[in-house]
């Protein structure tokens, strides 16, 4: 049997420091939610507002293709499943 793997990152998901992620998010009455490491959770909204996830980044794809979601992944693809560190919310993010 496969082992169920973060939408974002790619990575196992394992047991330990799981979030859920609403594409379209539940402030705009987003409902489907999907596991995915808590690390990465946090780096989503550390990036983007509410209205920017759902204009643009409703899909894993598109949030794949942002350069700073890409530089995230390239860095966390070593990290064991479990791994987490606070993540920070972007300069940009705190002044929009």
């Amino acid at each position: 049997m496969d082992e169920e793997r973060c939408p974002l990152c790619g990575r196992v998901l394992g047991t330990v420091n799981i979030d859920r992620h609403h594409l379209v998010p539940k402030t705009f009455k987003g409902r489907e939610q999907f596991p995915i490491h808590k690390i990465c959770h946090r780096k989503i909204h550390s990036v983007f507002t509410e209205r920017e996830l759902l204009q643009h980044f409703h899909t894993w794809e598109a949030l794949r293709a942002h350069p700073d979601i890409q530089t995230f992944i390239a860095w966390v693809a070593s990290k064991p499943p479990g791994f987490y560190v606070r993540t920070d919310t972007s300069a940009r993010k705190k002044f929009h």
